[in-house]
């Protein structure tokens, strides 16, 4: 594992949001640091999707601090989530299905010499970006339309690097895939941490986190319940932190901390 830095890249400290009468979230907390794989799990209306789209900017937080590098930062559009440094993939991933694998990375940010499109240059960074990545896709100039699910998510999380982020959030990339498509989606998750990426994971399957995840932060009913490394922890400790069956040493003592910190 790359070597995980004192001060986290993102840090989120007592975020509340609310939609009209409804708090979704409450003094949510949460760390990334660079190398480091932190798993988002809950279960569903915990409000993973709505921290993850304050973080992306979809979704301005109505109070609470957002920290980028130990510096405090506004985040109210995506466009400054992306200048800060952050790449969200959504489930849906919005790839355009007519258009090869170059023009799906480049979509928005093309690659111009003399005012018209560099298709060359465009091509080489596609094939670097992919070979870096050890994704193997028969060919940059085929059609996103004949790639396998886990092709194009792959080409999905590709895209988002091509701004060379320092956050990637990723919403559930291995749901709607088979084991074998799983296994090439997780080995890139390693690979980002391996390039000193921090990585949002959210995901629903418990076997993915314990195989790719450092750290797992749960939330429950807009709550943080937890925030556990994986390596010593167990499944039935996170599964209990989920539902709320038990609570845990890591929540008892947050909150006796806040009790002392009023």
């Amino acid at each position: 594992m790359v070597h995980v830095s004192q001060t986290p890249v993102l840090a989120l400290r007592g975020i509340f949001k609310r939609f009209g009468a409804v708090q979704v979230l409450s003094g949510v907390d949460l760390e990334v640091h660079a190398g480091e794989v932190v798993a988002l799990v809950g279960d569903n209306g915990a409000g993973k999707s709505t921290l993850v789209k304050t973080i992306a900017g979809v979704h301005p937080i109505d109070e609470g601090v957002i920290e980028w590098e130990g510096e405090r930062v506004e985040i109210q559009r995506p466009h400054d989530s992306q200048n800060l440094g952050v790449a969200t993939v959504y489930q849906d991933l919005a790839l355009c299905d007519n258009l090869d694998v170059v023009a799906n990375l480049f979509l928005g940010r093309e690659i111009k010499k003399g005012g018209v499109l560099d298709e060359v240059a465009m091509e080489k960074r596609a094939k670097d970006l992919l070979s870096t990545l050890s994704i193997r896709i028969p060919s940059v100039r085929i059609p996103v339309a004949a790639l396998s699910g886990g092709q194009r998510q792959v080409v999905a999380i590709a895209r988002a690097l091509v701004g060379d982020p320092k956050i990637v959030i990723l919403d559930e990339p291995t749901a709607a895939l088979g084991v074998e498509q799983t296994a090439q989606v997780l080995d890139l998750v390693e690979r980002l941490r391996e390039q000193g990426l921090g990585v949002i994971l959210i995901s629903h399957n418990m076997a993915d986190v314990k195989a790719v995840a450092d750290t797992v932060a749960v939330l429950r009913l807009g709550r943080n319940n937890g925030t556990f490394p994986v390596a010593t922890t167990t499944h039935e400790e996170i599964i209990a932190a989920i539902t709320g069956a038990t609570d845990n040493a890591v929540t008892r003592r947050q909150a006796r901390n806040a009790e002392v910190a009023k």
